[in-house]
């Protein structure tokens, strides 16, 4: 019945956004896992779509809020007002009450404003004037960003953006997918075609049997170490937090249940690492700089984590993860760093396709006392020795 219902749902979302089926896939875990997502992409790729198609297909009460500088806290979580009528003050609920929460450009408000989605998204609830008020099970909240374009945004602090189980990015659709949408929308909207596949109380059943989906103790031991490995990596300022890790074991429970299995694989767990941990960590300033992708580095911490003895579980998985192409960056256009046509990572050429050096680097870092520029060129000169080009040192 489980695989029955994911199947359905996928068709009728897939209607409204063709050939984007990874990213359908994705969110519908993330809802299931009882968490948050954040779309971060360029204008106009169907992000308030997506969200939409999903409101209709679960049958879900749908609210969105445009966010601007203006927005208030009391339009997400109420304000309480006076009734002359009644001598006292009532509670008007906001935004949040609903069970679908559709945030556009959310870095486009205050951070107080962003505050305010804190404890809903976390503890699905919020209190105003000291009062508690329940909000509508279950609540789900997808946020959206333009990463280009920076002037007039307030950036998502670290503690906002952990509260988002995922950050997912669409891309831009095929040639063939394109044609393909404007032949669906010459005569109407594919939105209207979305019909309600699912209820509420499904989806209470379908979370409900997550917590019954088996985690082994190799697989959590797993998730530990590849999660530790980000937060020892020489680049990185700022690893993979513990609700992270809590986070991961969610998601790959969800995967699983797409998969229609009552167990966890290690493949479960790298198909949903990216997603789950790019956003995070934070990088050294000194290698910010230099350009690279948060992406890439969740790559790289698979390597690391493999090079510091992983056993066999998940062997061979982390390579096959660093030879795909970064979803946030096309083959061929890293910036700064590219030189090879046949370079597959946004990480850099010699530094991303050999990736796996990472553990021994690290452990050039820690004979050097951390010394940023020992590591840079221990990197070179593996990549050198690999036949790969390496980009010059800035002077």
């Amino acid at each position: 019945m489980i695989i029955k219902k994911n199947e359905q749902i996928i068709r009728e979302v897939s209607k409204a956004i063709v050939g984007k089926d990874d990213v359908i896939r994705k969110v519908l875990m993330t809802i299931y896992a009882g968490g948050n997502v954040l779309l971060e992409d360029a204008p106009g790729v169907g992000k308030t779509t997506l969200a939409l198609a999903f409101s209709r297909a679960l049958g879900l009460d749908f609210r969105r809020v445009q966010f601007t500088p203006d927005t208030m806290p009391s339009d997400i979580t109420g304000f309480s007002m006076y009734n002359r009528q009644t001598d006292s003050f009532e509670f008007k609920m906001g935004a949040v009450n609903c069970n679908l929460l559709l945030g556009d450009e959310i870095n486009r408000t205050s951070a107080k404003t962003q505050a305010a989605l804190l404890e809903v998204m976390e503890e699905q609830r919020v209190t105003v004037d000291g009062v508690t008020h329940s909000i509508p099970k279950p609540f789900i909240v997808i946020a959206t960003q333009n990463p280009v374009g920076s002037a007039g945004t307030q950036p998502l602090p670290d503690s906002q953006l952990d509260r988002f189980m995922v950050r997912l990015s669409i891309g831009y659709p095929s040639h063939d997918m394109q044609v393909k949408m404007i032949e669906d929308q010459l005569e109407a909207s594919p939105l209207d075609s979305v019909q309600e596949v699912a209820t509420r109380d499904d989806l209470f059943m379908i979370q409900h049997y997550l917590t019954t989906v088996r985690v082994s103790r190799e697989i959590m031991d797993y998730i530990v170490r590849l999660c530790e490995a980000t937060r020892e990596m020489p680049l990185v300022q700022q690893g993979v937090s513990p609700r992270g890790v809590l986070t991961l074991v969610r998601m790959a429970r969800a995967s699983a249940v797409l998969g229609d299995r009552d167990y966890v694989t290690p493949d479960d767990v790298l198909l949903v690492f990216k997603d789950v941990c790019a956003h995070r960590r934070r990088d050294r300033l000194r290698r910010a700089r230099r350009g690279g992708c948060r992406h890439a580095r969740a790559h790289a911490g698979l390597a690391d984590g493999r090079a510091r003895g992983l056993g066999r579980v998940g062997a061979g998985r982390a390579r096959r993860a660093l030879g795909a192409p970064c979803f946030r960056a096309p083959e061929g256009s890293c910036r700064g760093f590219h030189a090879e046509k046949s370079c597959r990572c946004c990480f850099g050429c010699g530094a991303g396709r050999r990736a796996a050096l990472l553990g021994e680097l690290r452990l050039v870092a820690d004979a050097s006392g951390g010394g940023g520029c020992r590591a840079r060129r221990a990197v070179r000169a593996g990549a050198r020795g690999g036949g790969g080009h390496a980009p010059r040192a800035r002077r």
